[in-house]
């Protein structure tokens, strides 16, 4: 009877060798391509529909005059915003300056070792946002680091924003999605490890059969 339990052991820790070893060895981590390139790609598409709509916001908009889409709930109005989105921390433009580079230093750092495209995504919108904003704050009135953001879409009640604000906040929404899902910047997935994995609980289930078929085949033959 006891032989037969070592065996029944013997069985299912083997089978959890040569499933850990196959996950080990199932597409690595370090085989995914890395998604740098992509990052890249989004964060200049981002940059560059940022700058081309708040040059013509300024050459075509007059200040004082809004130009109507949608009646009075969707409006093009051109405002020098000195704070950061949606007109947040309006007295603290040098300070929002350096938290923009930081922020772009943050996520090209990551970029680096970025094997997921979601990430990648999320990360490039952010990327692309903080660049469009910083060049305001370098290179627009009244100085550098002290610029102020060009701002010129107005939806009701919303704060009046433009594309590197919304894509700040698209690409933010995405990360948290992703962290929430359990996907990680490499492309796997985090699992919870208090959760049973069933195909260990199969395996157990099948050596504890084993040993019980192997008990009642020694107490037969004993009997008999």
């Amino acid at each position: 009877m006891s032989t037969a339990r070592s065996a029944g052991s013997a069985r299912v820790s083997t089978a959890r060798s040569v499933r850990d070893n196959e996950h080990v060895t199932d597409e690595p981590t370090a085989t995914r391509p890395l998604r740098t390139r992509r990052l890249l790609t989004v964060a200049a598409v981002v940059l560059a529909a940022d700058l081309l709509t708040k040059i013509a916001a300024v050459a075509l908009i007059e200040p004082g005059r809004p130009v109507s889409i949608v009646g009075d709930t969707v409006e093009l109005v051109l405002y020098r915003n000195p704070g950061a989105a949606f007109s947040i921390a309006t007295g603290m433009t040098w300070v929002l300056t350096l938290v923009a580079v930081a922020v772009v230093i943050g996520v090209v750092r990551i970029g680096r070792t970025l094997r997921s495209p979601w990430w990648a995504l999320g990360l490039g919108l952010i990327l692309g946002g903080a660049l469009g904003n910083l060049i305001d704050r370098f290179f627009r009135s009244p100085g550098p680091l002290q610029g102020h953001v060009v701002d010129f879409v107005s939806v009701g009640w919303w704060p009046v924003f433009n594309v590197a604000d919304s894509s700040i906040v698209c690409g933010a929404v995405l990360l948290v999605a992703l962290s929430l899902f359990g996907v990680e910047p490499d492309g796997s997935r985090r699992r919870d490890e208090t959760d049973p994995d069933p195909e260990t609980d199969a395996e157990a289930d099948t050596g504890a059969r084993g040993t019980e078929a192997g008990g009642r085949s020694d107490q037969s033959g004993a009997t008999a």
